[in-house]
């Protein structure tokens, strides 16, 4: 089941941009599809912070465990088509209780694209999708249920994604 939800001030995306903001399964394999090569990941951040109240409730947090402080493995990379300039910046947040079993290999993605882990054994997963405007530009937040864990990915198409060869 998924679900999208447009919510912004600066009013609908760009055509173009809609089928990317609306893709089910892996963006990876149809950014790699678009760019005829493996797309290049280059990581600015990842290890554990807090997570904001905002990215509770996103990761459907409810009641009490609001108020108490949760940490999350968070990684943060830049996604490179075949240019020299990154097309998508993208921020994956696993909870700590969801990675356990299996999903702890999450935590060592290193430059692997997630969608290679993600969408391995499956083409699409059970999400809800938020899609708003940036200041970087359009972003699509997607909470997935990836075999019964939670997790939140963030993805904002950059300014060169649009201006490269749709």
């Amino acid at each position: 089941m998924t679900s999208n939800s447009f919510s912004s001030t600066s009013g609908l995306p760009p055509t173009e941009l809609i089928p990317w903001l609306n893709a089910e399964g892996s963006l990876t394999a149809i950014l790699e599809e678009k760019a005829g090569q493996p797309l290049r990941v280059k990581r600015s951040f990842e290890g554990y912070r807090s997570l904001t109240l905002g990215q509770k409730k996103q990761l459907g947090v409810r009641g009490m465990m609001l108020n108490r402080p949760m940490l999350a493995w968070v990684r943060e990379v830049q996604l490179y088509g075949n240019d020299e300039i990154p097309w998508v910046q993208a921020q994956s947040i696993f909870p700590l209780n969801s990675l356990k079993g299996q999903s702890r290999r999450l935590q060592h993605l290193k430059n692997t694209p997630i969608g290679y882990v993600l969408f391995k054994r499956r083409r699409t997963l059970p999400n809800e999708r938020f899609i708003s405007h940036t200041s970087d530009g359009w972003q699509r937040q997607t909470r997935y249920d990836w075999y019964g864990r939670t997790l939140m990915i963030s993805e904002t198409f950059l300014p060169a994604f649009l201006t490269s060869d749709l």
